[in-house]
Formats: C-alpha cells, sequence, structure tokens
C-alpha cells in the first residue's frame, strides 16, 4: 500500500504516493489525470467534512493532508477502501460530475 502516517516534529501527516494505484485506470477512462490534485478533489467532494478539518497540500505525484492524528487515522480509512476499488472511484467520479463538481487535476 503506498499510503503512509507521518509525525515529524509534532506534526502529523497522511501521503498517498499517486502512481500505480488499483483505481488509476479507473481515474484515466474517467478523463482523468491519476494525480495528486485528482486524489485531494476526490477527498473534497467525498468527505467535505473531513477534507474541511484537515489542511490538503498535494503534488503532482502526491497526495498530503496535514492535521490531528484521528482526523488523519479516518481519512486513511477512507481513502485506502477507495484506491482499491475502481468501481468505488467511477461511483464517486460521475456523482461528483452529476453535481457540477470539477476535478483540479
Amino acid at each position: 500500500m503506498t499510503i503512509h502516517l507521518h509525525d515529524f516534529n509534532g506534526e502529523h501527516s497522511l501521503t498517498l504516493d499517486a502512481g500505480g494505484l488499483a483505481a488509476h485506470a479507473a481515474v484515466a477512462a474517467a478523463g482523468h489525470e491519476p494525480n495528486g490534485y485528482f486524489w485531494e478533489g476526490l477527498v473534497r467532494f467525498a468527505w467535505p467534512d473531513i477534507a474541511e478539518q484537515v489542511d490538503l497540500d498535494s503534488e503532482a505525484g502526491m497526495f498530503c493532508a496535514v492535521g490531528k492524528p484521528s482526523d488523519l487515522a479516518w481519512l486513511k480509512a477512507a481513502v485506502e477502501s477507495v484506491i482499491t476499488s475502481p468501481g468505488a472511484v467511477r461511483d464517486i467520479i460521475a456523482r461528483a460530475e452529476a453535481s457540477g463538481f470539477e476535478f483540479d487535476d
């Protein structure tokens, strides 16, 4: 798994290497670039309450969230359930696009 929780000098973060995920092909097939910015958008759409509780600081090759350990642990479990499931990703993308949400990838 390419998702990690970190504690560096009291700052807690969650990172996800955006390459090689099981859901990569589903993201690309939907016309999106499966990079850190896409995953940040997916988190903002799918879990807006937790997205408001953490600082999102993604890059092209990596999704990154900084926040309280409890929030990051919850986000880790949620993201893990999606990055391993192309069907779940397709569903979230479809719901996002139907609502007018635009991914910044």
